[in-house]
């Protein structure tokens, strides 16, 4: 394969709480390895019941989105998908709401976010406590 084409799989321990977690110095590292050059980053992760911000973190929004997520998907017995943790139908609705991708832009190597922006990960699964993301650079 080309080197206009150049992915990798992170693991991400995203433990048995809901978290939002920030992998922003992950796609900066892959991107010092495998670009130097324009191009996009693709972040995608390959579950059903997780999703790809762009968030400011550290600031409380991370937990204001949870918080925002608790009141559109409550973890109770309304979901017909009943498997799991009380409440896991709610994870597979997640991801129609925090898509499980992104597309950013590259320049010279570099992600371009915003000052205040992040890539996150997010996982409402307790359940499920190791995750894969795969980052895509295409130049």
């Amino acid at each position: 394969m080309s080197d206009a084409f150049i992915t990798r799989v992170l693991n991400v321990a995203s433990g048995s709480s809901e978290r939002v977690v920030d992998i922003t110095r992950d796609c900066e590292a892959f991107l010092q390895e495998a670009a130097g050059r324009d191009g996009l980053l693709n972040v995608f992760v390959p579950h059903a019941t997780a999703g790809i911000a762009i968030i400011e973190t550290g600031a409380g929004s991370d937990d204001d989105l949870l918080t925002a997520l608790h009141t559109l998907l409550p973890a109770d017995d309304r979901w017909q998908h009943r498997h799991g943790s009380p409440g896991h139908g709610r994870d597979h609705v997640l991801p129609a709401i925090v898509p499980p991708h992104a597309t950013l832009p590259v320049l010279a190597g570099r992600l371009e976010l915003g000052t205040w922006q992040s890539v996150c990960l997010v996982d409402t699964n307790r359940d499920n406590p190791n995750r894969k993301v795969r980052l895509s650079f295409l130049g």
